[in-house]
């Protein structure tokens, strides 16, 4: 039996897409929890480590951050040298861009996946916790979306995410590599990107009296990102559940426009919501529902989401308000 209260003291970790929205919540619980985290970011000139600059001083100062690229094995290599776990969320992984943008989306997502997996067999890492989407079964064909529900690639970010979760498959089948894939499905919280719908609602409504939105009627399922971190570290720390797949989701779905008007009572100011034609995905790449079957995570990981929808609005909420500095920065004004 695995003590979870000492599980991460004094454990080597490698987490990719550490300076996400995701990653930099995973790196802060890691240090909290006593593990030694190396901090994997996209490389840029202005050396930003992202949102790991959120993070409380004391953990920033103490993390070891290293800026590189995903599609660089040797990068990977050498990241990876000496970690016992590695949690793998780097990614491409917004979806209009992977309109514009095909090619980066796969090399970035299927190729550095590659790259990943092939670092932590070089380097015998004890598990990899690579990350899915939600995305990969595009609109439910039947619900609650168990992990046998067929995948579909509506967008090139969703078939760039099949693509990794095969690759992730076959090292696990070929080559026996410890890997669990944990796929999360709509996560939001603190530090979220603004382009993300829950950010987009509040952030519209704050500043303004319209709230412009793409598809009303699509159906999604939330997870606040403090559940689905954890989710992570059960995938990590339980033993016996190397190659499979397991859904990281609250259970629950709710409609766009009535996720808006939840924000919009929270919020207490009169907003008018707005179709908006350049939101709108492509008709066939739309995914109109998303509901997930959470039964394998709360039996195999004995995970089960503590946040309500509507608390962790009231959290995002009060978060946003509070760094409406950030937002500025970023070009949103609040």
């Amino acid at each position: 039996m695995i003590d979870k209260a000492t599980f991460w003291q004094g454990k080597k970790v490698l987490v990719t897409g550490a300076g996400g929205f995701i990653g930099s919540h995973l790196v802060e619980k890691l240090f909290q929890s006593g593990a030694e985290v190396r901090a994997f970011v996209r490389y840029n000139s202005r050396g930003d480590p992202g949102l790991l600059s959120m993070l409380p001083k004391g953990i920033l100062d103490k993390l070891e951050i290293i800026p590189g690229d995903l599609r660089d094995l040797q990068a990977m290599l050498s990241a990876s040298r000496d970690i016992e776990i590695i949690f793998h969320l780097g990614a491409l992984i917004a979806i209009p861009y992977s309109y514009k943008h095909p090619a980066e989306v796969v090399e970035s997502n299927v190729m550095g996946t590659m790259n990943v997996l092939l670092a932590s067999r070089e380097n015998r890492i004890e598990r990899l916790v690579h990350t899915s989407s939600s995305e990969v079964y595009g609109s439910a064909v039947r619900v609650p979306i168990d992990e046998t529900h067929p995948l579909q690639g509506q967008s090139p970010y969703s078939a760039s995410k099949i693509g990794a979760d095969k690759i992730a498959e076959s090292f696990y089948c070929a080559y026996d590599l410890p890997v669990v894939t944990i796929r999360p499905f709509n996560t939001f919280g603190p530090r979220q990107s603004a382009r993300a719908v829950i950010p987009s609602i509040i952030i519209q409504a704050i500043n303004q009296s319209k709230v412009h939105l793409g598809n009303l009627e699509a159906n999604r399922d939330f997870t606040y990102v403090s559940d689905t971190v954890d989710g992570f570290l059960c995938g990590a720390q339980t033993p016996h559940i190397e190659g499979r797949t397991i859904n990281l989701g609250a259970g629950m779905e709710i409609r766009i426009i009535d996720l808006a008007k939840e924000i919009i009572s929270i919020l207490g100011k009169p907003i008018e919501i707005v179709v908006d034609s350049e939101r709108l995905r492509p008709e066939k790449s739309e995914v109109t529902r998303l509901l997930s079957d959470n039964r394998l995570a709360k039996e195999v990981l004995g995970w089960v989401p503590q946040v309500s929808l509507r608390e962790g609005l009231f959290k995002t909420i009060e978060w946003i308000s509070r760094h409406r500095q950030y937002y500025h920065s970023l070009g949103y004004q609040l």
